[in-house]
């Protein structure tokens, strides 16, 4: 059996501005000013739509869903088949190394939070304060070294050599930093981090959320030692993610969670207690039946995009960020955050403010007049935004979002993003609107609610 066994074999078919069909390309919605309009999902940093053909492939397997790894019946082994089919799916998408394992987790989240539970007793860990709060804040338990942000990619590089060379040599040590930054979209310097880690005895851990969908991961051309990435971010639906990379650790480690399929054998002693036998293998941090829809879904995005080919989706990606950045150029009112400056290579994350807009009115403006899906605040990496911003952490309100009301100085920011399954419209309504709602201002009246403006309707 293999997965062709459930869904056959399939191509994508882009659309003639080149996107990938996504679940929710006609969806209509609502204006306020009247009338109705296609949604320009523009929030793909946050979660992107699920690829058609991953859905297809879901949907085909549905009837077929059984349990894994217990059951004698064709359906249980069919599922196990493609569970397992599944892994390796991955395995290649990464370029893993031989040896290397793939745990299937709920997100990237779940990924660095088990990579932290199975880190060696007393180990060091360097990571960067513009990191997501996925990589920034899993490490509770280990000694942790923040460093600061750094301006360039070659001043990452030095910051952490320098931290490194600092540090106890004798200990272990792990760097976490991102791919591709979640706020401005930039990518970092991963291979030289990687070079620079490993000269000075530590290991490092991708965070491939930002990255994975918009460009190849090789674990052994990066040189990494993990991966961690999102199945919902990578046109997949919710609920599965990816730990990818060295077994020594995870397989020393307690077992993430306890329970069945974690364990080989279970015996009673005479004292009454028990004695575990736990697996080696990925099997020991995937205790419980597992999400088969969901790395069966990852399974089908990672195909996907490899036989699009990332060459062609990066370089249509690259057409819609130069007419996003154009188009706020032209509008001096716009502000777009940066680290690394505007010539540095990015994907499609774009954050923003507005002179004399409040974010929170901004982006319920885009969506409530224009129906277009942005996302405003401090996305989950609170020190880089108001780092980039020149905010004082006191002066945020609740999530991120203070409660100011519309036209006051915004202490947030404004993020839209897209991917492959961008349409060309899409963005195009959005420059568009951006310059409408700076030069003419909102058509319709907003008010403070639990935070954030919304219609007054």
């Amino acid at each position: 059996m293999s997965v062709s066994t459930v869904a056959a074999d399939q191509t994508v078919c882009s659309d003639s501005s080149g996107a990938l069909p996504v679940l929710g390309r006609d969806v209509t919605v609502p204006l306020v000013t009247g009338g109705e309009v296609t949604y320009a999902a523009l929030d793909y940093a946050a979660s992107a739509p699920a690829l058609q053909r991953v859905w297809d492939d879901v949907a085909a397997y549905a009837p077929y869903y059984g349990s894994v790894h217990r059951g004698a019946g064709y359906l249980s082994q069919l599922s196990t088949d493609l569970f397992e089919n599944a892994r390796r799916t991955v395995e290649e998408f990464l370029d893993c190394r031989a040896g290397d394992q793939v745990v299937f987790t709920r997100s990237t989240t779940d990924s660095l939070n088990l990579l932290a539970a199975a880190l060696p007793a007393d180990c060091q860990v360097f990571v960067f304060e513009t990191e997501h709060h996925a990589s920034l804040l899993p490490w509770r338990d280990a000694r942790v070294t923040y460093l600061n942000a750094p301006r360039t990619p070659g001043e990452a590089v030095d910051t952490l050599e320098r931290a490194l060379a600092a540090r106890d040599p004798y200990g272990p040590a792990l760097v976490c930093v991102t791919g591709a930054s979640n706020v401005t979209g930039e990518l970092w310097p991963v291979r030289e981090l990687a070079t620079a880690a490993h000269a000075h005895g530590a290991r490092i851990v991708l965070d491939a959320a930002q990255l994975a969908p918009h460009h190849p991961v090789s674990v052994q051309d990066l040189d990494v030692d993990w991966v961690a990435f999102s199945g919902h971010k990578l046109y997949a639906p919710f609920g599965s993610g990816v730990l990818a990379g060295r077994s020594d650790w995870l397989r020393e480690a307690e077992p993430y969670l306890a329970g069945g399929g974690a364990s080989r054998r279970v015996t009673r002693r005479e004292d009454g207690g028990v004695d575990v036998e736990w697996h080696d293998s990925a099997a020991r941090h995937e205790a419980g039946s597992p999400n088969v829809i969901g790395a069966y879904a990852i399974a089908s995005a990672c195909k996907a995009l490899t036989e699009e080919g990332f060459d062609r989706l990066i370089a249509r990606e690259q057409h819609l960020i130069r007419t996003v950045r154009a188009g706020l150029a032209e509008v001096p009112e716009v502000r777009v955050l940066s680290l690394f400056g505007d010539d540095a290579p990015r994907v499609g994350v774009i954050s923003f403010v507005v002179e004399g807009w409040n974010s929170s009115h901004f982006a319920a403006a885009l969506s409530a007049e224009y129906g277009i899906g942005v996302r405003d605040g401090l996305f989950c990496a609170h020190p880089l935004v108001r780092t980039l911003l020149g905010s004082a952490p006191e002066a945020q309100g609740e999530c991120g979002a203070p409660e100011a009301a519309p036209g006051e100085k915004s202490l947030n920011a404004i993020r839209v993003s897209f991917g492959a399954g961008t349409p060309d419209e899409h963005v195009e309504r959005f420059v568009r609107a951006v310059r409408e709602l700076v030069s003419d201002g909102a058509r319709w009246q907003y008010r403070t609610e639990d935070g954030r403006c919304v219609p007054a309707v």
